[in-house]
């Protein structure tokens, strides 16, 4: 029995961006709270909950984009171009986050102004980059003789829109539980709120980027069992489980946030398992394609004596880095005080 290696390497890309999601995700949305503290000291104690880990969050974006280049290099060829503009929004919000973190502690009245709002601006421009990149991968590239045919904005539509503001309220709910597990007092107290706030939000767009997706996208309806040809009952109630799954971390996100006595990792980990239950849903409606819906994964591979040999070196590094990420968030487990962060 031999490997069916692009399954493989698939799968190890389908891991490093969800991981990158879920772990980015709450200290994007830490940045998309940022400006709603009350004072520069909370302000400080927020940067200070995410300071030990947002670099090694972003590990996982690195070896997701490396692995579809190295692995899928037809893929990557088409889905370049067609995102260009909105890869290099996020990757601009992010280097203007990262400055922030090392300037915003030494600058003086106007200039720690300054660095608050480029941590927002920056947090909220990789937010949104990233949902109309997810939203114009689920609608769909166009493709001519293995290249990418499409325009430099074909991106940019309603839907891809909607799917900006659901992702956007996605990592607010991420980053509200991430300040309710880590924070005391009022910035527990800010979490919470907008945990409170982030929950319905998620669930609606959700809702709406599902019926949306159904309508517009025939062939992802008729994945899920609810093509123009009629209903397929069985193979519909096959897949609920992954939107139950959804709704049941929401439940979860609110209600915890709505229990003052609850365990403040509720939250956290309700908003991980609505992620997870949008990550599979997606990951139904388009797979095998590795750039829907013109390459699949078979077609878009490197050569077999390529993939096997990135490989070896994968069974090698992604236990470290899995390693390495767990001890770092162990070692700065508990709440965060006022004199943690950089110095």
């Amino acid at each position: 029995m031999t490997l069916d290696l692009p399954l493989v390497w698939g799968g190890v890309i389908a891991l490093t961006v969800l991981l990158y999601v879920v772990l980015d995700g709450f200290d994007l949305g830490v940045g998309l709270l940022f400006p709603l503290a009350r004072t520069p000291g909370e302000r400080d104690l927020m940067m200070a909950s995410i300071a030990p880990v947002w670099d090694g969050n972003e590990t996982w974006l690195v070896l997701g984009g490396g692995g579809l280049f190295v692995a899928f290099p037809e893929a990557y060829a088409v889905l370049m171009p067609a995102f260009y503009l909105p890869i290099m929004i996020m990757l601009g919000g992010l280097i203007l986050r990262g400055v922030a973190f090392e300037f915003r502690l030494h600058g003086r009245r106007a200039g720690k102004r300054f660095w608050t709002f480029a941590f927002t601006t920056g947090s909220l421009a990789a937010c949104l980059a990233q949902g109309f990149v997810v939203g114009g991968f689920v609608q769909g590239v166009t493709v001519r003789a293995g290249r990418f045919a499409g325009g430099p904005l074909d991106w940019a539509t309603p839907y891809t829109a909607l799917v900006a503001a659901g992702l956007v309220a996605g990592y607010v709910l991420l980053g509200a539980g991430w300040l309710m597990l880590k924070g005391e007092g009022p910035v527990h107290d800010l979490g919470r709120r907008w945990a409170l706030r982030a929950a319905p939000a998620v669930a609606a767009t959700l809702g709406l980027v599902s019926l949306a997706t159904l309508l517009l996208h025939p062939r992802v309806a008729a994945r899920w069992g609810l093509g123009p040809d009629g209903a397929h009952l069985g193979h519909f109630l096959l897949l609920s489980p992954i939107p139950l799954l959804g709704l049941a971390g929401l439940a979860m996100a609110y209600f915890g946030a709505r229990r003052r006595t609850g365990h403040p990792f509720t939250p956290l980990l309700g908003g991980f398992l609505a992620f997870l239950s949008g990550y599979l849903g997606l990951a139904v409606g388009f797979l095998p394609y590795v750039a829907p819906y013109a390459l699949t994964f078979e077609q878009a591979a490197s050569t077999p004596s390529a993939l096997a040999l990135m490989l070896g070196g994968v069974v090698v590094l992604l236990p470290v880095i899995l390693g390495y990420t767990a001890w770092v968030y162990w070692v700065f487990r508990g709440k965060t005080t006022a004199d943690a962060g950089y110095h």
